[in-house]
């Protein structure tokens, strides 16, 4: 009788391999068997895809990993000056729109790590952990604010002086009709005479006025009937052609908005034994996973696999340090993201190795810029360094 395939079962490296027999030959209890490890097989290779579907996608609430890192592990002692840069998550109040001005003055409250070769970290840092590096070769800071040039001709000033009494008069009207002190007729009454007497009380002042308002208007309908001609004439330009004279701008420089600062580093890392290879792989690793957005964020909930909504990034506290204390004179630092990083992993300009594949150079480029900007509340806490 030929043999034929009668089922499959899993062998001792987990993989199914067919059973030859005869269909006459099973009895009911080997059939039950093989039927059963046909269904464990069918049971774990479902699993297996499952895994590969979820792996990876834990919430960030759940992953955790602290400690420290370092490189060079010998310049860097209890005396030496260095640069430690602290990873938190980064959590902000529920409904709170509007940021309150100078919350994050200076919210650096972490002691530093440990600073020897015993107490580093074995793996990257999770939304946690320090990260201390030597002091980089330019030290700087710059602080800047944006102005803006503001004109405001005579005229339109006092139009807006006058506008300006207008609506206030109006305002305290309307609120002594609501409150019931006036009523409304009485208040309209009174709103329109002193409109009046304002107005009148602008041209008596600059009998001047009128008349430059009058040559004003009249160049502004020159200009404007010459556009339909093509000629490209200003206003300006008209009343210096045909008067010799413009308006004064009252050109004046006004504080606009303040600006947030960016700081740009530069590390060259050069390993030289198997211990210091592996900080610098884990540095690397470390500031490029807790830079990235947040996915699959816990009750974010999700659309055909993709998340609805992303997690901000880290944020990442920087501060330079001597010692186990702040430095007494370098500029100080508020809280910040990671914008940019990038590695060149042949610095010297060749791709060279050692025995465990680990670059013999490499050069780490990393741009923070703070979340928020400086103000003048910020150097109230102590004057003991040269502030932000």
């Amino acid at each position: 009788m030929a043999r034929e395939i009668v089922g499959y079962k899993t062998n001792k490296r987990g993989r199914r391999v067919p059973i030859y027999g005869t269909k006459t030959e099973l009895s009911a209890e080997t059939q039950a068997s093989i039927d059963a490890a046909n269904q464990n097989a069918k049971a774990k290779n479902n699993s297996s895809l499952n895994n590969l579907v979820t792996k990876g996608q834990s919430t960030p609430k759940s992953q955790r990993r602290g400690g420290v890192l370092r490189y060079p592990l010998e310049a860097l002692t209890g005396t030496t000056d260095y640069l430690q840069i602290d990873i938190l998550e980064y959590k902000r109040p529920n409904n709170q729109v509007i940021r309150p001005v100078g919350s994050a003055a200076n919210t650096l409250n972490r002691s530093v790590g440990g600073t020897t070769s015993g107490s580093l970290a074995t793996k990257a840092v999770i939304n946690d952990g320090s990260i201390l590096l030597q002091i980089p070769n330019q030290v700087q800071d710059g602080n800047s604010v944006n102005f803006g040039d503001s004109e405001m001709n005579t005229i339109a000033g006092a139009a807006a002086g006058a506008i300006q009494g207008v609506m206030k008069e109006g305002g305290q009207a309307l609120s002594d009709s609501i409150q019931g002190k006036k009523g409304a007729g009485e208040a309209i009454a009174e709103l329109t005479a002193k409109a009046k007497a304002g107005a009148d009380n602008l041209v008596g002042n600059a009998p001047g006025l009128m008349s430059a308002a009058q040559a004003g208007l009249n160049a502004k309908l020159t200009s404007s009937a010459l556009g339909l001609f093509g000629a490209n004439v200003s206003t300006s330009q008209l009343l210096a052609r045909s008067t010799g004279q413009v308006f004064n701008p009252n050109l004046e420089l006004l504080f606009d908005k303040p600006t947030l600062r960016t700081f740009r580093f530069s590390f060259k890392m050069t390993p030289r034994s198997q211990e210091e290879s592996r900080q610098c792989k884990l540095i690397i690793r470390s500031f490029k996973r807790n830079m990235a957005p947040k996915a699959n964020v816990e009750g974010s909930g999700s659309l055909s696999g993709s998340s609805i909504f992303l997690k901000s990034p880290n944020i990442f506290e920087l501060r330079y340090r001597k010692g186990n204390s702040d430095h007494p004179f370098l500029h100080k630092f508020k809280q910040c993201f990671l914008t940019d990083f990038s590695v060149n992993y042949t610095a010297e300009g060749v791709h060279t190795t050692y025995d465990d594949a680990t670059p013999i150079s490499m050069q780490m480029d990393m741009t923070f810029k703070e979340i928020e900007p400086i103000y003048d509340v910020d150097y109230a806490d102590s004057d003991t360094s040269v502030g932000f």
